[in-house]
């Protein structure tokens, strides 16, 4: 979020509201918790404020939210700009078909999965989660929505770490 609006008071506030739990879930990671974020209604709305006042009338017609935090944010995002939801989940949590893709994380391998037909070829795409680290669950959530036909507009995240590594 701050390479997209540094400058806003409501930045500080918010990142004043996330709180840094050390060797979480395993030892040497940093776990950035948003949940002392959503404790806070006040920062929780100029999270979701500061996403809607940069994507409205970009004609997006589908927010896509990274299983699970990118539900809490893209969700809100997705009412507000008139455009549907679409979750991005773990295995074997839709139910129906699907399309799936594999992605490296920074301790370890995971997997994303779509229903398919959730998105029309043609439609554009906001692909919103808590963080960007290394890139990959963007990456993974970026060519499932692609494979469909959307075309992804940005990648929406309201914390990003040090000395990312580019997923390209």
């Amino acid at each position: 979020m701050s390479a997209y609006r540094d400058k806003d008071p409501r930045i500080h506030g918010i990142q004043s509201k996330i709180r840094v739990v050390p060797n979480f879930p395993k030892p040497g990671i940093m776990f950035q918790d948003i949940t002392t974020l959503l404790l806070d209604p006040k920062a929780f709305k100029d999270t979701v404020d500061l996403f809607v006042e940069r994507y409205k009338g970009k004609n997006i017609s589908v927010v896509a939210g990274i299983e699970a935090r990118g539900f809490i944010f893209g969700t809100p995002i997705a009412l507000e700009i008139g455009a549907k939801f679409v979750p991005l989940r773990k295995p074997n949590k839709l139910p129906g078909k699907v399309i799936s893709e594999e992605y490296e994380l920074e301790y370890g391998r995971d997997c994303l999965e779509m229903h398919l037909g959730a998105v029309e070829p043609g439609e554009r795409a906001l692909v919103v989660d808590d963080l960007i680290a290394t890139g990959g669950t963007l990456c993974a959530a970026m060519k499932l929505l692609e494979r469909a036909g959307a075309e992804v507009v940005e990648c929406a995240c309201v914390i990003e770490l040090p000395d990312l590594k580019v997923c390209i």
